[in-house]
């Protein structure tokens, strides 16, 4: 079981008054390790330069690193080249420029349908929408089951001619559900092969091993905060024909080729949708993050969470009167809990002043709150570095905690 030493996280080792730090709100954001932070350090103290016109050897220096870092990423996700990888300051950008550049390319019209899941992020409704707005496209939520998972049959029954984009997260970050992707992509392309499919990995790229070519989606997004990295780093992938198809979102230095007043000669991937001095040292480190994560392994990291998660599923399932939203199996690293009678943002107060960090809340799903009538959950997320004490102090303090509430 991955187990990675103690020393690498130093901030686990805070105290929240007299208890020691529970951290279980890694679905909001990772800790980082001391190597990740040691490679920041190192970037500002050795590389620091602005990266790919400098003819000097700092910025030769940075470029190459810079570089690497998205050959890096681009194996992380089994992407066809690093062409394919677009630096971006986390998932909610990849999103939001797979939107934008649809909006301006005609790609988008008025009936078409974009489907996206009932649990989404706001991350996945707001970009949409505002896609709508500009060109007369309908979005469409796609329904879960009485159980609260993906809905397939009322999937399948929603694909039309009509539908253009279909987008989901691979893990519900409000219930912790693993959504059937593959399945989700294969009827897409049954229905309509033209049929635009991003997958919103940020609540599963930490956790399960990723190739995209596999899946056969057209986009995958996620950030890297919550993969070890810092924050404001993340990737868009995209399949080499579209984004070479799609116009760039923003406009200014590195997306050119050549400029005069008349015109503008675009760059070439991936720099097309890069304007600007990009995040160097966050991308940088975010490649450190991956290395860190494949040296310890994705299968693993997997099996060790899931046993945790099962665990904890296990023990507030025993302490009686909670409701844990989702199906047990399959499940990634998280779980939402309701308990009628307590507000979880009490819940999560106690279970604070124990050590135990939560998160509570609606969880940037809304609407998807509204549709169960409540207005959030408290809810427990697991790392690699989290193990079966972290578990069973949670439980016992959430046990304490209720007692106090109800």
């Amino acid at each position: 079981m991955p187990c990675p030493a103690a020393e690498d996280f130093p901030i686990l080792a805070t105290k929240v008054g007299k208890h020691p730090l529970v951290y279980l709100d890694n679905a909001a954001t990772t800790q980082k390790p001391v190597q990740v932070l040691e490679a920041e350090r190192r970037y500002y103290t050795q590389q620091n330069s602005n990266i790919h016109r400098g003819a000097h050897y700092l910025s030769r220096l940075a470029t190459e690193e810079h570089e690497a870092a998205r050959s890096t990423v681009a194996e992380f996700l089994h992407a066809g080249s690093p062409g394919e990888i677009i630096f971006t300051s986390g998932c909610t950008a990849g999103i939001n420029l797979v939107a934008q550049v649809l909006a301006l390319s005609g790609m988008v019209r008025a009936g078409d349908e974009i489907l996206v899941s009932t649990d989404s992020h706001h991350s996945n409704i707001v970009p949409w929408q505002m896609l709508c707005e500009r060109t007369g496209a309908v979005l469409r939520p796609i329904p879960l089951t009485p159980e609260l998972q993906f809905d397939m049959a009322a999937y399948e029954g929603m694909l039309s001619a009509s539908s253009r984009i279909v987008s989901v997260p691979y893990i519900s970050n409000a219930l912790g559900a693993v959504n059937p992707v593959p399945q989700i992509i294969a009827a897409a392309r049954r229905n309509n092969p033209d049929t635009l499919i991003l997958v919103d990995g940020a609540q599963s790229t930490a956790h399960l091993p990723v190739n995209v070519q596999e899946l056969g989606c057209d986009f995958y997004t996620f950030s890297g905060h919550k993969v070890y990295a810092p924050t404001g780093t993340g990737a868009l992938w995209g399949r080499k024909s579209l984004l070479e198809q799609l116009p760039p979102w923003q406009g200014g230095g590195e997306m050119i080729s050549e400029v005069t007043f008349a015109r503008t000669t675009y760059n070439t991937l991936p720099f097309k949708y890069e304007a600007g001095t990009p995040n160097i040292a966050g991308n940088i480190v975010l490649a450190e993050a991956l290395r860190y994560v494949q040296q310890i392994g994705l299968r693993e990291i997997d099996a060790h969470e899931s046993e945790l998660t099962r665990l904890l599923y296990d023990g507030l399932e025993s302490l009686g009167g909670i409701r844990i939203l989702g199906p047990k199996e399959p499940r990634g690293a998280l779980i939402s809990i309701t308990v009628p009678g307590v507000h979880h943002y009490d819940l999560g107060t106690l279970l604070d002043q124990m050590g135990v960090a939560v998160r509570t809340g609606h969880h940037c799903c809304q609407p998807f709150m509204q549709s169960l009538g409540i207005t959030g959950t408290t809810r427990y997320s697991f790392a690699l570095y989290n193990t079966k004490e972290d578990v069973y102090r949670a439980i016992s303090c959430t046990e304490r905690a209720l007692n106090m509430l109800r």
